[in-house]
Protein backbone atom coordinates (compact mmCIF):
# COMPACT_ATOMS: atom_id res chain seq x y z
CA UNK A 1 0.00 0.00 0.00
CA UNK A 2 2.86 2.38 0.80
CA UNK A 3 4.39 1.79 -2.63
CA UNK A 4 0.99 2.27 -4.30
CA UNK A 5 0.34 5.55 -2.48
CA UNK A 6 3.77 6.89 -3.42
CA UNK A 7 3.22 5.84 -7.03
CA UNK A 8 -0.09 7.72 -7.23
CA UNK A 9 1.32 10.82 -5.55
CA UNK A 10 4.19 10.90 -8.01
CA UNK A 11 2.54 9.74 -11.23
CA UNK A 12 -1.11 10.77 -10.89
CA UNK A 13 -1.21 13.64 -8.39
CA UNK A 14 -4.36 15.15 -9.91
CA UNK A 15 -6.50 12.01 -10.15
CA UNK A 16 -9.74 11.88 -8.19
CA UNK A 17 -9.86 8.14 -7.41
CA UNK A 18 -7.33 5.32 -7.30
CA UNK A 19 -7.60 1.70 -6.15
CA UNK A 20 -5.05 -0.96 -5.32
CA UNK A 21 -6.36 -4.32 -6.57
CA UNK A 22 -5.09 -7.75 -7.60
CA UNK A 23 -3.29 -10.52 -5.73
CA UNK A 24 -1.76 -8.24 -3.08
CA UNK A 25 -5.26 -7.21 -1.97
CA UNK A 26 -6.58 -10.79 -2.01
CA UNK A 27 -3.65 -12.07 0.06
CA UNK A 28 -2.48 -14.25 -2.84
CA UNK A 29 0.72 -12.41 -3.76
CA UNK A 30 3.81 -14.34 -4.82
CA UNK A 31 7.40 -13.09 -5.14
CA UNK A 32 6.60 -12.35 -8.81
CA UNK A 33 3.32 -10.50 -8.21
CA UNK A 34 2.85 -6.95 -9.40
CA UNK A 35 0.66 -4.13 -8.15
CA UNK A 36 -2.57 -3.62 -10.08
CA UNK A 37 -3.75 -0.03 -9.73
CA UNK A 38 -6.92 1.44 -11.22
CA UNK A 39 -6.94 5.22 -11.67
CA UNK A 40 -9.91 7.50 -12.41
CA UNK A 41 -9.10 10.97 -13.73
CA UNK A 42 -11.85 13.23 -15.00
CA UNK A 43 -9.37 15.16 -17.17
CA UNK A 44 -8.34 12.06 -19.13
CA UNK A 45 -9.53 11.92 -22.75
CA UNK A 46 -9.21 8.15 -23.31
CA UNK A 47 -8.46 5.03 -21.28
CA UNK A 48 -5.07 3.37 -21.38
CA UNK A 49 -2.91 0.79 -19.62
CA UNK A 50 0.77 1.19 -18.76
CA UNK A 51 3.47 -0.73 -16.88
CA UNK A 52 6.14 0.63 -14.54
CA UNK A 53 8.73 -0.46 -12.02
CA UNK A 54 8.64 1.82 -8.99
CA UNK A 55 9.84 1.38 -5.39
CA UNK A 56 10.95 -2.17 -6.17
CA UNK A 57 7.50 -3.17 -7.48
CA UNK A 58 6.33 -3.97 -11.00
CA UNK A 59 3.16 -1.93 -11.40
CA UNK A 60 0.35 -2.18 -13.94
CA UNK A 61 -1.90 0.85 -14.00
CA UNK A 62 -5.31 0.97 -15.68
CA UNK A 63 -6.30 4.58 -16.27
CA UNK A 64 -9.86 5.72 -17.03
CA UNK A 65 -12.10 8.75 -16.83
CA UNK A 66 -15.55 8.58 -15.28
CA UNK A 67 -17.20 7.65 -18.58
CA UNK A 68 -14.67 5.56 -20.51
CA UNK A 69 -14.60 2.77 -17.92
CA UNK A 70 -18.17 1.83 -18.88
CA UNK A 71 -17.06 0.51 -22.28
CA UNK A 72 -14.54 -1.74 -20.54
CA UNK A 73 -17.12 -2.93 -18.03
CA UNK A 74 -19.42 -3.86 -20.91
CA UNK A 75 -16.76 -5.53 -23.07
CA UNK A 76 -15.46 -7.53 -20.10
CA UNK A 77 -18.98 -8.73 -19.35
CA UNK A 78 -19.66 -9.65 -22.99
CA UNK A 79 -16.56 -11.84 -23.13
CA UNK A 80 -17.41 -13.37 -19.74
CA UNK A 81 -14.17 -12.28 -18.03
CA UNK A 82 -14.88 -9.30 -15.74
CA UNK A 83 -11.32 -8.09 -15.19
CA UNK A 84 -12.01 -4.40 -14.60
CA UNK A 85 -15.24 -4.87 -12.60
CA UNK A 86 -13.38 -7.32 -10.36
CA UNK A 87 -10.52 -4.88 -9.76
CA UNK A 88 -12.92 -2.04 -8.95
CA UNK A 89 -15.09 -4.21 -6.68
CA UNK A 90 -12.21 -5.69 -4.69
CA UNK A 91 -9.86 -2.71 -4.80
CA UNK A 92 -8.75 -0.79 -1.70
CA UNK A 93 -8.99 2.98 -2.03
CA UNK A 94 -5.73 4.89 -2.33
CA UNK A 95 -7.53 8.10 -3.19
CA UNK A 96 -11.27 8.70 -3.39
CA UNK A 97 -14.11 11.15 -3.78
CA UNK A 98 -17.88 10.67 -3.60
CA UNK A 99 -17.98 8.91 -6.97
CA UNK A 100 -15.99 5.89 -5.82
CA UNK A 101 -18.84 4.35 -3.84
CA UNK A 102 -21.09 4.43 -6.93
CA UNK A 103 -18.33 2.90 -9.06
CA UNK A 104 -17.92 0.06 -6.58
CA UNK A 105 -21.67 -0.55 -6.37
CA UNK A 106 -21.85 -0.74 -10.16
CA UNK A 107 -18.96 -3.22 -10.32
CA UNK A 108 -20.38 -5.42 -7.55
CA UNK A 109 -23.80 -5.48 -9.22
CA UNK A 110 -22.29 -6.59 -12.54
CA UNK A 111 -20.38 -9.38 -10.82
CA UNK A 112 -23.46 -10.56 -8.95
CA UNK A 113 -25.57 -10.50 -12.13
CA UNK A 114 -23.17 -12.84 -13.90
CA UNK A 115 -22.58 -12.91 -17.66
CA UNK A 116 -25.40 -12.81 -20.17
CA UNK A 117 -26.75 -16.31 -20.98
CA UNK A 118 -25.51 -17.90 -24.16
CA UNK A 119 -28.05 -18.06 -26.96
CA UNK A 120 -29.10 -21.39 -28.47
CA UNK A 121 -27.00 -20.65 -31.56
CA UNK A 122 -23.95 -19.88 -29.46
CA UNK A 123 -24.33 -23.13 -27.52
CA UNK A 124 -24.64 -25.05 -30.79
CA UNK A 125 -21.47 -23.45 -32.13
CA UNK A 126 -19.56 -24.12 -28.91
CA UNK A 127 -20.80 -27.76 -28.93
CA UNK A 128 -19.53 -28.17 -32.46
CA UNK A 129 -16.07 -26.74 -31.83
CA UNK A 130 -15.73 -28.62 -28.54
CA UNK A 131 -16.68 -31.83 -30.37
CA UNK A 132 -14.10 -31.04 -33.06
CA UNK A 133 -11.36 -30.64 -30.46
CA UNK A 134 -12.43 -33.83 -28.69
CA UNK A 135 -12.36 -35.80 -31.95
CA UNK A 136 -8.87 -34.47 -32.70
CA UNK A 137 -7.79 -35.45 -29.19
CA UNK A 138 -9.20 -38.96 -29.47
CA UNK A 139 -7.77 -39.52 -32.95
CA UNK A 140 -4.28 -38.14 -32.34
CA UNK A 141 -1.41 -40.56 -31.81
CA UNK A 142 1.31 -37.90 -31.69
CA UNK A 143 2.26 -37.09 -28.09
CA UNK A 144 3.41 -33.56 -28.90
CA UNK A 145 0.20 -32.80 -30.79
CA UNK A 146 -1.79 -34.31 -27.93
CA UNK A 147 -0.32 -31.78 -25.52
CA UNK A 148 -1.41 -28.79 -27.58
CA UNK A 149 -4.86 -30.23 -28.27
CA UNK A 150 -5.31 -30.91 -24.55
CA UNK A 151 -4.46 -27.29 -23.75
CA UNK A 152 -7.09 -26.03 -26.20
CA UNK A 153 -9.59 -28.61 -24.94
CA UNK A 154 -9.12 -27.54 -21.31
CA UNK A 155 -9.84 -23.91 -22.18
CA UNK A 156 -12.86 -24.71 -24.37
CA UNK A 157 -14.34 -27.20 -21.90
CA UNK A 158 -13.95 -24.85 -18.94
CA UNK A 159 -15.56 -22.02 -20.89
CA UNK A 160 -18.46 -24.28 -21.89
CA UNK A 161 -19.32 -25.46 -18.38
CA UNK A 162 -18.95 -22.01 -16.84
CA UNK A 163 -20.86 -20.04 -19.45
CA UNK A 164 -23.72 -22.54 -19.76
CA UNK A 165 -24.10 -22.13 -15.99
CA UNK A 166 -23.89 -18.33 -16.27
CA UNK A 167 -20.60 -18.15 -14.42
CA UNK A 168 -17.62 -15.93 -15.14
CA UNK A 169 -14.66 -17.46 -16.96
CA UNK A 170 -10.95 -16.74 -16.79
CA UNK A 171 -7.60 -17.19 -18.47
CA UNK A 172 -4.46 -19.02 -17.37
CA UNK A 173 -4.55 -19.53 -13.57
CA UNK A 174 -7.99 -17.92 -13.45
CA UNK A 175 -9.52 -20.90 -15.29
CA UNK A 176 -9.06 -23.16 -12.27
CA UNK A 177 -10.06 -20.39 -9.85
CA UNK A 178 -13.27 -19.82 -11.80
CA UNK A 179 -14.01 -23.55 -11.77
CA UNK A 180 -13.40 -23.71 -8.01
CA UNK A 181 -15.75 -20.78 -7.46
CA UNK A 182 -18.36 -22.63 -9.50
CA UNK A 183 -17.98 -26.09 -7.95
CA UNK A 184 -14.89 -27.23 -5.99
CA UNK A 185 -15.64 -30.93 -6.55
CA UNK A 186 -16.00 -30.45 -10.28
CA UNK A 187 -12.82 -28.35 -10.38
CA UNK A 188 -10.92 -31.23 -8.78
CA UNK A 189 -12.42 -33.74 -11.22
CA UNK A 190 -11.47 -31.44 -14.09
CA UNK A 191 -7.88 -30.87 -12.95
CA UNK A 192 -7.39 -34.54 -11.99
CA UNK A 193 -8.38 -35.63 -15.49
CA UNK A 194 -5.90 -33.35 -17.19
CA UNK A 195 -3.18 -34.05 -14.62
CA UNK A 196 -3.50 -37.79 -15.29
CA UNK A 197 -3.27 -37.22 -19.03
CA UNK A 198 -0.15 -35.05 -18.73
CA UNK A 199 1.44 -37.57 -16.36
CA UNK A 200 0.51 -40.88 -18.02
CA UNK A 201 -0.96 -40.09 -21.44
CA UNK A 202 -4.30 -41.66 -20.49
CA UNK A 203 -7.10 -39.70 -22.20
CA UNK A 204 -10.13 -41.52 -20.83
CA UNK A 205 -10.97 -39.17 -17.95
CA UNK A 206 -10.83 -36.13 -20.21
CA UNK A 207 -13.01 -37.78 -22.84
CA UNK A 208 -15.58 -38.79 -20.21
CA UNK A 209 -15.54 -35.32 -18.70
CA UNK A 210 -16.19 -33.53 -22.01
CA UNK A 211 -18.98 -35.96 -22.89
CA UNK A 212 -20.49 -35.27 -19.47
CA UNK A 213 -20.49 -31.52 -20.17
CA UNK A 214 -22.04 -31.94 -23.61
CA UNK A 215 -24.74 -34.46 -22.62
CA UNK A 216 -27.35 -32.00 -21.27
CA UNK A 217 -27.17 -30.08 -24.57
CA UNK A 218 -27.47 -33.04 -26.91
CA UNK A 219 -23.98 -34.52 -26.74
CA UNK A 220 -21.36 -34.27 -29.45
CA UNK A 221 -22.38 -32.28 -32.52
CA UNK A 222 -21.15 -32.68 -36.08
CA UNK A 223 -23.75 -33.70 -38.68
CA UNK A 224 -26.24 -30.96 -39.42
CA UNK A 225 -24.25 -28.08 -37.98
CA UNK A 226 -23.72 -25.03 -40.18
CA UNK A 227 -22.36 -21.57 -39.55
CA UNK A 228 -23.01 -18.53 -41.73
CA UNK A 229 -25.18 -20.34 -44.25
CA UNK A 230 -27.82 -17.96 -45.65
CA UNK A 231 -31.40 -18.92 -45.04
CA UNK A 232 -33.24 -19.79 -48.23
CA UNK A 233 -36.77 -18.59 -48.77
CA UNK A 234 -39.56 -21.00 -49.49
CA UNK A 235 -40.51 -21.24 -53.19
CA UNK A 236 -43.60 -19.25 -54.11
CA UNK A 237 -46.68 -21.02 -55.45
CA UNK A 238 -47.82 -19.97 -58.93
Amino acid sequence: MKAAIEFIEKGFPCCQCALLAGSTVRGEATPRSDLDIVVFDEQLEASYRESFVENGWPIEVFVHNFVSYKDFFQSDCRRGRPSLPMMVAEGIAIREDDRLKALKREAVQLLENGPEPWTFDTIQAKRYFLTDLLDDFIGSSDRMEDLFIANALAEAASEFVLRTNRRWTGQSKWILRALRNFNPDFAKQFSDGFEEFYRTGDKEKIIALVDLLLRPYGGRLFAGFSLGKPKTSSPKND
